[in-house]
């Protein structure tokens, strides 16, 4: 089993950019496009918050996929 992030959808959907998402987080554009193209094993669990804070989820089927 693979939990995946689906930012890449969630951005495309919402028209944000990256740079958009780690300027309104304070997250490194890199950190932000490594969990986008879900290259990381672990997901440190306050960058995902501030993401989640930011794009203002609420229910977490909206970013997180279960492979």
């Amino acid at each position: 089993m693979e939990v995946r992030l689906k930012l890449k959808m969630v951005l495309f959907e919402r028209g944000i950019t990256q740079k958009e998402v780690a300027v309104g987080t304070g997250l490194r554009e890199n950190v932000i496009s490594e969990m986008v193209n879900n290259q990381r094993k672990t997901f440190n669990r306050e960058q995902v918050a501030k993401v989640i804070n930011f794009l203002e989820i609420t229910d977490m089927n909206e970013i997180f996929e279960i492979k």
